[in-house]
């Protein structure tokens, strides 16, 4: 950016997933667009993502796999650009992927090509790009808005506000997008991690320590009424893993989650059978034949007690069982915004337009992507909340 006034149709901020796909629909509908992002490089959540490959999309996307406090906000942006259209222009740019597990895409060499392809549509649809472009502030004029930035005076009939949310700080999020939303007196659902491992106490660490880098697939970990069903991982700090990520959104301070380590057998009944057997086998040595052997160990030590099967009692063995299937835990926090996938919350969806994704309260300012109170699940849907809210923000900016 040379000059130091320039005007365009639309000004997006954020050259992420959603400020990207905006820029690239509105282009093709004529108008002049201008995306700017504080970075030296576009999309840098997609090139990090899914370790270097995107999970661009989940073929299961639907409205239920996401969390707002409205829930039937997302439905029009989901319907009108659906994953299937996202794949169509993947597969236009002739990149190859896979689906990993559980309706989850993938590109089968490297995010950077979501990227490039991205950039690709952004120069046939003449839209343009400036990096290293920080905003200082944003006025409301009669023909639309002022931004002043670093390099300059920006003008534009309608401003995209496409600036993500906290998470990940040491890749530049900032609290911008919220802080514009403020200032024009939009509401913000408060904001928090998710997507985001969960911390123990210094008891509960101490004893689980020894069981740090094991991995328990196919747990089922819940919180209220919500329940997912995949892969587990205990850490130094606490749990990790798919599941856990997933139950992190809807887990809140000072509430218990539950997980069930072995959810596909009754351990009770395998125990019970293995005393009726008279089987001399310890306890220890018996729970290894259906957990990793640490973990035994650390039922064992937590019931108290490690007896030969054949004299064991039913009370005992419920109370393995309840270790085993309903191990509660209430952790202490999550380890915040540094390596959360997401940000819950942002703007209140009571305030914007789920057709347009314009405000109701300002003409010609919208809201896309994370910034917004639409948060999905763990395995590609985050990127299909950007694709879909930027597209449908391209049609009417």
């Amino acid at each position: 950016m040379t000059s130091s006034s320039l005007s365009f149709d639309v000004l997006i901020i954020g050259a992420g997933a959603a400020g990207m796909m905006c820029a690239i629909e509105a282009g093709k509908r004529g108008r002049s667009v201008l995306a700017i992002d504080h970075a030296d490089a576009p999309g840098e959540k997609i090139r990090i993502s899914g370790g270097g490959r995107c999970n661009f999309t989940n073929i299961n996307t639907r409205p239920q796999n996401f969390l707002s406090q409205n829930p039937h906000f997302c439905k029009s942006a989901l319907s009108r650009y659906t994953q299937h259209d996202f794949i169509k222009l993947v597969e236009k740019h002739g990149i190859a992927y896979h689906e990993k597990t559980l309706g989850q895409l993938f590109c089968d060499d490297s995010a950077r090509q979501i990227i490039r392809m991205l950039l690709d549509e952004i120069a046939e649809a003449k839209a343009k790009l400036y990096l290293e472009t920080k905003v200082s502030s944003v006025t409301k004029t009669d023909a639309g808005f002022s931004v002043e930035t670093n390099n300059g005076t920006i003008t534009a009939e309608s401003l995209v506000i496409a600036t993500g949310g906290l998470s990940i700080p040491k890749m530049g999020a900032t609290g911008l997008g919220y802080d514009i939303a403020r200032q024009f007196g939009i509401d913000i659902i408060p904001t928090r991690a998710g997507l985001v491992p969960l911390l123990f106490g210094p008891d509960l660490l101490a004893l689980t320590k020894p069981l740090s880098g094991l991995s328990v697939d196919g747990a089922t970990v819940s919180c209220g009424k919500t329940e997912f069903d995949e892969a587990i991982l205990l850490t130094h700090k606490g749990l990790s893993g798919p599941a856990i990520l997933q139950i992190s959104s809807y887990w809140n301070d000072g509430q218990d989650i539950v997980v069930n380590l072995m959810p596909r057998k009754d351990i009770a009944a395998e125990l019970k059978a293995l005393r009726q057997a008279g089987s001399k086998v310890m306890l220890r040595n018996a729970l290894s034949s259906y957990l990793p052997s640490r973990l035994g160990e650390f039922i064992v030590a937590t019931a108290g007690f490690d007896l030969p099967m054949a004299d064991i009692s039913d009370k005992k063995i419920e109370a393995v069982a309840d270790l085993v299937h309903r191990w509660r835990i209430t952790p202490t926090g999550s380890e915040g915004y540094r390596t959360a996938e997401v940000t819950l919350g942002g703007v209140d969806t009571r305030s914007l337009s789920s057709k347009t994704m314009e405000s109701t309260k300002v003409k010609g300012l919208y809201f896309i992507g994370e910034v917004v109170d639409v948060t999905g699940w763990l395995g590609g849907y985050n990127f299909q909340w950007a694709w879909s809210s930027g597209w449908c923000a391209g049609q009417f900016v």
